[in-house]
Parts: structure tokens; sequence; C-alpha cells
């Protein structure tokens, strides 16, 4: 990872709080979430840079929510779309992203799972991811459409931002 200039860390700092007053805006609607596509863009401009954002989006989230299970599974779950983009990062097009996103929101429930073998063994852990698959499959598409039509466009600003 290269050096961190002080205007990247303050623009970085700034997104950390973007996602989580994002995430709060669309809690009514179940496994809607801008999250995953806004740290596609990130990553897309910032490489692994976008760990900052992502870890202060989970220290929001502890912040007001206090510890739970979820925030252990957030310590990873975000970053692997983090590292699923860095190879991407090349890719102009936007469907390869709707469906790169649209996996992960898929595959999300699954990600969270694991947590919970450890918490409460293997059978509660699967059962836990199979009763969520709805959930899983509502995410997959949200993911996939806020990917498709916003992915572009977003890079497209953040070209913009001189850094």
């Amino acid at each position: 990872m290269k050096r961190i200039s002080l205007k990247e860390l303050l623009v970085l700092t700034i997104f950390g709080p973007l996602l989580f007053s994002l995430k709060l805006l669309l809690e009514i609607l179940p496994n809607i979430e801008p999250i995953s596509l806004l740290l596609m863009v990130f990553t897309y401009r910032f490489g692994l840079k976008a760990l900052i954002p992502t870890y202060i989006y989970v220290g929001l989230d502890v912040f007001l929510h206090g510890i739970n299970i979820w925030n252990v599974m957030y310590l990873y779950v975000w970053a692997i779309i983090v590292f699923a983009v860095l190879p991407l990062r090349k890719i102009r097009k936007g469907l390869v992203f709707a469906v790169v996103s649209g996996l992960y929101g898929l595959s999300f429930g699954f990600l969270c799972s694991l947590t919970y073998i450890f918490s409460f063994g293997v059978e509660f852990a699967f059962a836990w991811f199979i009763k969520g698959l709805p959930y899983d499959l509502i995410h997959c598409v949200g993911n996939f459409c806020f990917a498709l039509f916003l992915y572009i466009p977003l890079t497209k600003v953040m070209d913009k931002i001189k850094l």
C-alpha cells in the first residue's frame, strides 16, 4: 500500500460516517444497503486504503449499538468486498461489478454465519444461514441494481477527486 497523504486520509475519514449515515437511512428496507457499492467505488479509487472508511463505519456501528455478534462479522465481512474488487480495479464495465456485488449480497448470510460456528456450533450456523436465504436474495438483487446503475457514475465522480 502506498503512503497515504493527509488529503486522502481526510477524505477517507469522511467516507466512514457517510457509509454509516446511508446505512441508517436505508435500515427500514431489509438488506438493501449502499455499503457494498460504496466500498467497491472507494476500492476502485483508493485501493486497499478503502479499509479506512470500512473500519470507521464498523467503529461507528459499535459506538451506536454496542458490541454485538454482528460487529464481529463486520470486522471481516466488509473487508471481503474490498479484497474482491482489488484485482478488478482496471475493468470499466458496470455489469461486472453488478455481478460481483450481487454475488456478495447472496453470500453475505453465509459469510456472517461463520461467526455463529464459533459461538453456537455448526448446526446453529447452518440453520441461521438457511433461514436467512430469502434476505440474501433481497440483498443480492439490491446490490446488483445499485451497482448496475451507480457504479460507473460514482467512479467517474471519484476520478474527479484530485488528491
